[in-house]
């Protein structure tokens, strides 16, 4: 008998799509055509053709990009949850960069993939209007402290945005405050300064009338106990309390994403074997800056789960 092995699944966010993505599992995976048929149908929206096919404009957009990746994260799941190989794993939590946090949801059997998609779909059109309404922009400062990047925001004007890994965070705010932290983070010495391809200033106080309404659709959200503690992108604790769980998906719109912060939890728990489940390698990158010791599966292909060493 293999030794069971404690793991950590971990989920991306925005940024992680490109197209092509999920088509091989689709033809090979029963459960991947269930919960891509599912999405559509719940949708009424062509997911699996811009997943597949594209363009890539079509699929960088906050409305399609959002309940693609989590339609694909979780027909992941479900494919790999149907294999013989995930019976040699223990589950101790589950985490998930921005979205990231509704797939991690929809695993620990706090929300339903239903109400998920439903959600998610409802959150990115809030956050699209907030970022016509509100233009802003968002950029990844690579390599400076945290902490001289976190002054240069409250000198400029922007706001940190994801605390995602040492050397890496992202910033958020109006177009003239980024760009102008932008500026002095390069004068500062930051090795890279990288403007991302998203429509808004996410993450940030100008996303603030999308979390309020936001706020009044997970009012009847159906939300249970989750049977895997999720680590909250808002607190980077876990959180079991369903109220507390629809109180920190209101506030992640508008509030700094505490990634760094979460995968260090979930090491002082004695987990140092991740499963990044969806698509990209974005996560794995990310926990190597955090600790260069941990152990990090990707799973996305069929071929990646029967490569899995255990």
């Amino acid at each position: 008998m293999p030794n069971i092995k404690d793991v950590a699944l971990i989920f991306p966010g925005q940024g992680s799509q490109y197209v092509g993505m999920g088509k091989e599992l689709y033809l090979i995976s029963s459960h991947a055509r269930e919960i891509f048929d599912r999405s559509e149908k719940l949708l009424n929206f062509e997911i699996k053709r811009a997943c597949f096919a594209g363009p890539e404009e079509l699929l960088k957009l906050t409305t399609v990009c959002q309940p693609a990746i989590l339609t694909l994260s979780i027909a992941v799941l479900k494919t790999f949850l149907s294999h013989p190989k995930a019976k040699n794993i223990n589950v101790k939590f589950a985490a998930g960069l921005s979205l990231g946090e509704y797939s991690a949801l929809v695993a620990s059997g706090a929300i339903s993939f239903d109400e998920a998609i439903v959600l998610v779909r409802q959150r990115a059109e809030f956050m699209e209007e907030e970022a016509i309404a509100h233009p802003g922009k968002m950029a990844a400062i690579i390599g400076l402290e945290k902490e001289k990047v976190i002054k240069i925001c409250d000198d400029i004007g922007a706001e940190v945005a994801n605390l995602n890994a040492p050397g890496q965070v992202v910033i958020s705010g109006s177009n003239g405050n980024v760009d102008r932290a932008m500026e002095v983070a390069k004068e500062g010495g930051a090795k890279a300064v990288v403007a991302l391809e998203v429509s808004g200033a996410f993450h940030s106080s100008l996303m603030q009338g999308a979390a309020l309404r936001f706020s009044d659709v997970l009012k009847t959200a159906d939300i249970s106990t989750p049977k895997i503690p999720v680590i909250s992108n808002v607190t980077a604790l876990p959180e079991t309390e369903p109220e507390q769980i629809r109180q920190n998906l209101f506030k992640q719109i508008d509030s700094s994403v505490l990634w760094e912060d979460s995968i260090r939890y979930i090491i002082s728990k004695g987990v140092n074997t991740f499963l990044e489940i969806g698509p990209g390698k974005v996560l794995k990158g990310l926990l190597r800056r955090i600790d260069s010791t941990l152990t990090v599966y990707n799973i996305e292909k069929p071929s990646d789960i029967e490569s899995l060493p255990f």
